[in-house]
């Protein structure tokens, strides 16, 4: 693991205060405001994205030569993850010192500097200013002041963190340790994934979801939809009620790790309540539900580590999913496929073939954006209205079964603290 840091005087801005009353049940309630109120969104960028927070931003296998580049975002802020000449990766802030223009357009590449197209003031690739057109002025006229001073005014350089190949990132200098933050539970899950092999990137999946980010984050904490709107999960035992599973929150409930173990298909007594198991739904090509054996053989799920990212396994596939907020009524899901450099040519076809069970298009996936989109729109026509959030109980604490909502109610507990609600 690797540590950088660059230190920059920190604006101080007003607080955000919110007039808004929470529930008097409390964690057992979800009021609708939470997914609309344009004021609790940017609260929620200042105190969770640019706070005491640690957020993903990739792989070392995206940025593979020094120069190469992955464009990001760590809530509404640009950010670039780039390899310096040193060979280190840096993440900087995506904005010129001048005008606040993005420097860097495109998702990914190489470049041997960046150079803003507003004005084309130029930065190395650990974001110090280079050089500025017309410094001296024109025929003797104009230009910057003589004590003007380019080290003054290079693009900030955030803290970074390397664990097993994922590159994370924090604006803040009071942020804890990577380890203090994530803890024991999230970091197993971390290092079970990324056990120290080098990283093969193999590709990207990206779609617009019309929700608000949290509702992502509370379906990625909900096993109990699961069991009930995946026809595809229920059927071939992929992720159902009765499968072998935890339900773990971590971090005072920011964080969670949710795992269920494949049943494989079958009829059982709990099938009878699912609706959507289908005992006459065939698949002509079963590799597609059935993994190699590996490491995580008929394991699901993964860590979410707050605020934005989850690592997860779906049979051999291997994926991190990174929830990007684009206002309070949307935002962009990305998926990063990845293998490693010593699996074998079938591994990797595996790999990318089990990647088909998510994404945009995926036998699984596509059942949860649509999903979240009509809740985005059932909440938004009743601003007034509240969720309840009681399957499994009314407490807080790990859950050995499926049908329980104990991530969603851990995580709304922390939230009201954090946010002040």
């Amino acid at each position: 693991m690797s540590c950088t840091h660059e230190h920059t005087p920190t604006v101080v801005k007003a607080p955000i205060v919110i007039d808004r009353r929470w529930p008097e049940e409390g964690h057992t309630r979800i009021p609708a405001w939470v997914y609309t109120d344009p004021a609790v969104y940017q609260k929620e960028m200042d105190v969770f994205f640019a706070g005491k927070t640690w957020n993903y931003v990739g792989l070392e296998c995206e940025v593979p030569e020094v120069g190469s580049y992955k464009r990001q975002w760590i809530g509404d802020r640009p950010v670039i993850m780039v390899r310096n000449e040193q060979g280190e990766i840096n993440v900087i802030e995506n904005r010129c010192a001048h005008k606040g223009a993005q420097i860097c357009w495109q998702n990914t590449g190489t470049v041997k500097d960046f150079t803003c197209p507003y004005h084309q003031w130029n930065y190395d690739l650990d974001g110090n200013l280079q050089g500025i057109p017309f410094r001296r002025g024109a025929l003797g006229k104009g230009g910057m002041p003589k004590d003007f001073d380019l080290k003054q005014f290079g693009i900030k350089r955030l803290r970074t963190v390397n664990r097993g190949g994922s590159i994370w990132a924090t604006f803040s200098d009071e942020a804890p340790s990577f380890e203090e933050y994530c803890g024991e539970a999230v970091l197993a899950e971390i290092d079970h994934m990324l056990p120290g092999k080098k990283l093969k990137l193999l590709g990207y999946s990206r779609q617009l979801i019309p929700s608000n980010w949290k509702m992502y984050l509370e379906n990625l904490k909900d096993p109990y939809h699961a069991t009930l709107l995946h026809s595809f999960y229920i059927t071939f035992g992929l992720w159902r009620a009765d499968s072998k599973s935890e339900c773990i929150p971590t971090g005072g409930g920011a964080h969670s790790v949710m795992v269920s173990h494949n049943e494989g298909k079958k009829k059982t007594e709990a099938t009878s309540e699912m609706q959507r198991f289908r005992d006459d739904l065939q698949i002509h090509d079963l590799e597609t539900v059935t993994p190699r054996a590996e490491f995580n053989r008929g394991r699901v799920g993964g860590a979410w580590i707050f605020p934005a990212a989850q690592f997860g396994i779906q049979a051999n596939s291997l994926k991190t999913r990174h929830v990007i907020p684009r206002g309070p009524g949307a935002h962009e899901l990305v998926f990063t496929y990845y293998g490693y450099e010593d699996d074998d040519e079938e591994m990797t076809r595996l790999r990318l073939k089990h990647a088909n069970l998510l994404g945009p298009a995926g036998f699984v996936s596509m059942d949860d954006s649509e999903m979240l989109k009509q809740v985005q729109t059932g909440i938004s026509g009743y601003p007034d209205s509240v969720s309840v959030v009681e399957m499994g109980g009314r407490d807080t604490e790990p859950a050995d079964y499926m049908v329980s909502e104990v991530l969603i109610r851990a995580f709304y507990q922390y939230y009201r603290g954090a946010m002040g609600l």
